[in-house]
């Protein structure tokens, strides 16, 4: 190499790179992460004990048995030894029996709806912590995180004091994201009308990056917050800092809010709708949209016949970027309504009347198919649907 040293400098450049690396997954600050750690460096090291030596025999068998090598013994019909195929054969299998086993256990150890059980490898949860919730809601682009227990919320800002669990509820506006702050924990996705869960602690103070890890359109990249981990102190300080300098979070603060945006700066909350983040799930933030929740408890009651068209309008929650201009008819409605033209009412047709006798038809069938669909626990009060215009009633709601 001393021969050209322009060369071996070049050689030198990628370590430039690797230079402004953070290898953040490497160096955890919160428990979770640092065990995700641990599992990922054993498996690695367990695995090249069969890569490493691999490797250096495949180069040892090249050198040894190359054409110039004249003393190699030359052994053409040599087929079988039985101590290379015990020994090429347990010990992959040992690996994989060791790695199924870790695998198992760390599976159900860090399942992230799995409430905590230390602050760290040393430290039990003390009786007396209560749990830091925190409620996660995925926008384009932006990040806006709740603290139902404190009545405060912000956007692209997250904070939470050392040593203390946090139960993270998780869910998105519009389309499927992940949410992963690398120092704290894994990522968990984050899905429009469902909520997963993520429980975790960090175990330092410092200021760490949180981002979308599933991309989800124009303004992702730029989808980023700061998780700042601080003393009971501290977090007792930012969160009178929210709120002297926060305004108010309800429905139609969030609903301005929620429209798609990039480089959104952080912004604070004094109050938040208490309800909000069950509505964001459930979708009906407007009021004018029919809840989620609502209209699966329909469903399982055995549907709402005809009258259930009117409903339409109410399930259409976000449209943007759909033209819904047109609204070609299939089936048998399109059929239906090819009929109805070709062949218009006379005064001989009783219409109205067959109408009629088929929506209370709809709404027999209904009443009768409802039996057994009442789900234990559930409340149904509030559930009951209007008659229509045409004369048609909702079927009946049982009373549990």
């Amino acid at each position: 190499m001393k021969k050209f040293p322009i060369l071996s400098s070049l050689m030198l450049l990628p370590l430039l790179l690797l230079s402004g690396c953070n290898l953040v997954v490497m160096s955890p600050a919160g428990d979770i992460a640092a065990q995700q750690r641990d599992l990922v460096v054993f498996s690695t090291a367990l695995m090249l004990l069969i890569i490493i030596p691999v490797i250096l025999l495949t180069l040892f068998f090249a050198w040894k048995y190359r054409a110039s090598n004249k003393s190699a013994i030359y052994l053409p019909d040599w087929n079988h030894s039985t101590k290379i195929e015990i020994l090429v054969w347990s010990a992959p299998i040992a690996i994989i029996v060791v790695l199924a086993s870790v695998t198992w256990i760390s599976t159900h150890k860090l399942d992230p709806y799995r409430p905590l059980e230390r602050i760290d490898a040393e430290r039990a949860i003390p009786a007396d912590v209560k749990p830091l919730t925190v409620e996660v809601v995925a926008l384009d682009w932006k990040w806006m995180f709740i603290y139902p227990d404190l009545g405060i919320a912000t956007v692209n800002e997250l904070a939470a004091p050392v040593d203390v669990p946090i139960n993270f509820k998780i869910t998105a506006q519009s389309v499927m994201n992940s949410f992963y702050i690398p120092a704290l924990a894994g990522q968990i996705y984050a899905m429009p009308g469902m909520q997963t869960s993520l429980h975790g602690v960090i175990n330092k103070e410092g200021v760490y990056d949180g981002f979308s890890a599933n991309y989800s359109g124009a303004g992702f990249s730029h989808m980023r917050f700061k998780f700042h981990g601080m003393s009971d102190k501290g977090f007792a300080d930012w969160v009178a800092q929210v709120k002297a300098n926060g305004t108010a979070l309800n429905r139609d603060a969030y609903m301005k809010l929620e429209k798609p945006s990039e480089k959104d700066p952080v912004r604070y909350f004094a109050s938040a709708d208490k309800d909000l983040f069950n509505a964001i799930i459930n979708m009906c933030v407007d009021p004018a949209k029919m809840c989620a929740s609502n209209m699966m408890h329909i469903d399982m009651m055995g549907g709402a016949g005809k009258e259930s068209a009117e409903n339409r309008e109410k399930l259409q929650y976000d449209n943007r970027g759909v033209d819904l201009s047109v609204s070609p008819s299939h089936g048998a409605d399109a059929d239906a309504s090819k009929h109805s033209e070709a062949a218009p009412a006379t005064d001989s047709m009783p219409v109205a009347s067959t109408t009629d006798a088929a929506a209370k038809d709809a709404g027999n069938h209904a009443t009768h198919s409802m039996a057994g669909h009442s789900m234990p626990g559930m409340d149904m009060s509030g559930m009951d649907m209007p008659a229509t215009d045409n004369g048609a009633t909702a079927p009946a709601q049982p009373k549990n």
